[in-house]
């Protein structure tokens, strides 16, 4: 319910935000007496698209901490502790990043890396993680984690993601015109958008939204593999990440928020919508490399 209610409160935040930004830049009025100001909706598409990914990708790492109730750790605890932040340490160094800061949360076995620069990020592991894996394949999954941050996946995903809603948000709405004024084309009287742009702009703005989730959920996809192979790199061997996701595949993934469920290390179920590849296609992927 918690992850639940800072996802509807952090969207809205950001919707009112974006809408001042808009209005203030005076790109909110797209539709004019003369007809439809591509200029100024294109404006406006690129604000609310990217606007709202940028935000989302600075806040990231504050949201993740509260939502998945991490506790970050400074390995001035247990021994375990210890051991986990000197691996995060060593595989950044290794991997020529600043050290992010290292958490622990509970709950079933998942990690996730998230936040908004290479040099400030944030890996994060569950206490089922720790205790249903031996040290090798968590520290393989540690490894996979970091290549995330070292690869800049947090900041790419979060361009694709900006291309695609501007492009949702711009289309829907040049097509909600076309529609509303051939509708009305025999209505002289008429002032302004009719319902016809209202409804269509509504069911583009879903359908193309649908669109834009399955090309982000493919490029996240392709960002697995990688992640994959690069904490194959940082161990210098491959076996240890392809133990890690055998054993994973036998154990039950933890559920991440959405903010950061990209930059899980759960398979996915390899639908359409799915940001993680079959763990079978990553550890074939990972003994054909």
């Amino acid at each position: 319910m918690k992850r639940i209610i800072l996802f509807v409160l952090t969207n809205l935040a950001v919707v009112v935000v974006l809408g001042v930004v808009a209005s203030l830049l005076g790109v909110n009025r797209f539709l004019t007496s003369n007809g439809l100001n591509l200029g100024a909706l294109l404006g406006f598409a690129l604000i609310m698209g990217f606007g709202g990914a940028f935000i989302s990708l600075l806040i990231s790492k504050p949201v993740a901490k509260w939502s998945s109730g991490v506790t970050v750790i400074d390995g001035s605890g247990s021994a375990d502790e210890r051991w986990i932040v000197d691996t995060v340490r060593g595989f950044a160094d290794k991997a020529g990043i600043g050290m992010p800061e290292v958490g622990i949360f509970e709950g079933e076995p998942n990690a996730f890396a998230t936040g908004a620069f290479k040099n400030s990020a944030l890996v994060a592991v569950s206490t089922g993680l720790l205790q249903g894996m031996t040290r090798e394949e968590v520290e393989a999954v540690i490894g996979h984690e970091v290549a995330h941050i070292a690869n800049g996946d947090m900041v790419t995903m979060t361009l694709i993601q900006g291309v695609l809603n501007t492009f949702v948000v711009f289309l829907s709405r040049v097509v909600g015109y076309a529609v509303d004024s051939f509708l009305r084309r025999n209505d002289e009287e008429s002032s302004g958008p009719g319902m016809g742009y209202y409804i269509t702009s509504i069911v583009l703005d879903i359908l193309l939204g649908f669109v834009a989730s399955i090309i982000v959920a493919w490029f996240s996809r392709q960002r697995e593999f990688r992640a994959d192979a690069g904490a194959a790199q940082l161990m210098g061997r491959k076996q240890p990440m392809i133990n890690a996701l055998s054993r994973l595949g036998g154990l039950q993934a933890g559920e991440l928020p959405k903010s950061v469920a990209a930059f899980g290390i759960a398979g996915g179920i390899g639908q359409l919508f799915s940001t993680h590849p079959p763990l079978e296609e990553r550890i074939a992927a990972l003994q054909n490399s």
